[in-house]
């Protein structure tokens, strides 16, 4: 069983920055490269939207519009590790974040392809 954990949200004046950080485990260090994985981010009130995704080797990206510029995602030292660096957030990008590893090893943003996912970290910045 693939277990996803997340940590590093909290509260940010806007213009800060936060660094998010997911660790899988259940996986060997073998298989997480052939698994993409990506970060999610749910508004109260709105569906669940990709942030950012990045392939199963760390080698390729992709990001929402919204998050091209500020946030940088990148596989960790430990494959089974996922960070997401952002930088000048703002209130809209206050959300419940979430990471997930996918079936795939190329990326997607469709959350159907994501089979494992964790329970979110909050992250809410202020005005």
């Amino acid at each position: 069983q693939v277990q996803v954990v997340e940590s590093g949200g909290g509260l940010v004046q806007a213009g800060g920055s936060l660094s998010l950080s997911c660790a899988a485990s259940g996986l060997t260090s073998s298989e997480y490269g052939g698994h993409a994985m990506g970060w999610f981010r749910q508004a109260p009130g709105k569906e669940r939207e990709i942030v950012g995704t990045i392939t199963g080797i760390g080698d390729f990206t992709q990001y929402a519009d919204s998050a091209k510029g500020r946030f940088t995602i990148s596989r960790g030292n430990a494959k089974n590790t996922l960070l997401l660096q952002m930088n000048n957030l703002q209130p809209e990008d206050t959300a419940l974040y979430y990471c997930a590893v996918s079936s795939t090893m190329a990326v997607t943003t469709d959350p159907s392809d994501y089979d494992y996912w964790g329970q979110g970290t909050q992250v809410t910045v202020s005005s």
